[in-house]
């Protein structure tokens, strides 16, 4: 009974890295995200090491109060596509994660999580949350991934957890991110809060100030150009699927650590000439789907790049020092792939040479194909 139980639980809920928007998958390794974790439950015998047999010593029962229809198994409590229009209560204290996506639930109040001191992860994803009380994630301190996507939410919740590493919201109707939201989040490196209808008006000035970000998303938004006083943190900056115009000089000048930067389905016309000189470790670039006439300028000059896609775009020229230095130059990495396909340039114009510092021909997508 307890290996079906395992089995039904698996495929239920995932908490996944920073790569892209979060999508539920399965959720069997939330604990491993964090090493204190891991050596925590592998300790107590609630989860098994590798070499562990599956006998009833490393499976137990669930020791504690489950929520009538949930299921509980290894301090997880899995309550989702249930109907529920509030939180459950009887949920044991000892709880690591809690999903409750896939639900009805309007509202969280002030006592929802009350003793819940335990908890990793709670997903809240796909319910009908407008409100949320300012103390309702008070006594959450060990919280480290809230994922509160697909909601009626129109503002970052108030007084988030210190604890807090990962926040996913993307998908609600925020409008404006406040000076103060943020505030004493120093443990906090990725948010997620593409699908928002948010304009650059939206940011307050400081809005960001403290965070120290490995990772922001704010795609699908109303963007018309990259966001001010983001943090100088970042590693990766995903502002896809915007209607961002142009890249003008000074706008990446505070990112110097950036080395994945997603401009893809965007408006842009034009790069300024210097502009990316401001990113000397970017490996990746996504400036398909935009307006460019042209290859950015400025590209050889950056070490470490790999990836770029230009494809979509309206590029009628490629030069032969577009991509690679002139002569041994100082470019380090090769090119493992350059997207230039469904763009009107006379692919039989281009030199070979164009590429000489890409890894092989297969890394070269031409043509006009699509997709």
């Amino acid at each position: 009974m307890e290996h079906l139980l395992l089995l039904l639980l698996v495929p239920l809920l995932g908490l996944v890295n920073c790569d892209r928007p979060f999508v539920q998958r399965g959720f069997w390794d939330f604990s491993m995200d964090d090493p204190n974790v891991q050596e925590e439950e592998e300790a107590s015998g609630i989860f098994p090491t590798s070499g562990a047999a599956e006998s009833e010593e490393t499976f137990p029962f669930y020791p504690g109060l489950c929520p009538f229809g949930c299921h509980c198994h290894l301090r997880v409590v899995q309550c989702s596509d249930l109907g529920l229009k509030e939180v459950p209560k009887e949920i044991s204290r000892d709880t690591k994660l809690l999903d409750l996506q896939n639900n009805q639930i309007t509202e969280l109040r002030k006592d929802d999580f009350q003793g819940l001191h335990h908890l990793y992860a709670l997903v809240l994803v796909n319910n009908k949350i407008s409100k949320i009380h300012p103390k309702a994630f008070s006594p959450l301190h060990k919280l480290q991934k809230l994922y509160i996507s697909k909601n009626n939410l129109v503002e970052i919740p108030p007084n988030l957890p210190p604890s807090l590493v990962e926040l996913r919201i993307h998908d609600n109707k925020i409008k404006k991110v406040s000076k103060d939201v943020f505030n004493g989040l120093n443990n906090m490196n990725c948010i997620e809060m593409g699908g928002n209808p948010l304009e650059n008006s939206g940011f307050e000035p400081g809005a960001f100030d403290g965070l120290k970000l490995n990772y922001l998303r704010i795609s699908e938004a109303k963007l018309t150009g990259v966001p001010k006083d983001l943090p100088e943190t970042l590693n990766e900056l995903h502002l896809d699927h915007n209607k961002i115009q142009a890249i003008e000089l000074e706008d990446l000048i505070s990112y110097s650590k950036v080395y994945r930067l997603g401009l893809g389905h965007n408006n842009i016309r034009m790069i300024e000439n210097g502009s990316l000189a401001f990113l000397p470790i970017l490996r990746e670039l996504h400036l398909d789907n935009n307006k460019l006439s042209k290859v950015p300028p400025g590209l050889p000059d950056l070490k470490f790049l790999q990836v770029v896609y230009l494809h979509s775009n309206n590029i009628t020229h490629i030069g032969v020092n577009d991509f690679c230095p002139v002569g041994f130059g100082v470019k380090r990495a090769s090119y493992h792939g350059i997207s230039l396909f469904a763009n009107p340039v006379p692919y039989w114009e281009v030199q070979p040479a164009t590429f000489r510092c890409a890894t092989d021909r297969l890394a070269i997508q031409f043509g006009n194909y699509k997709k």
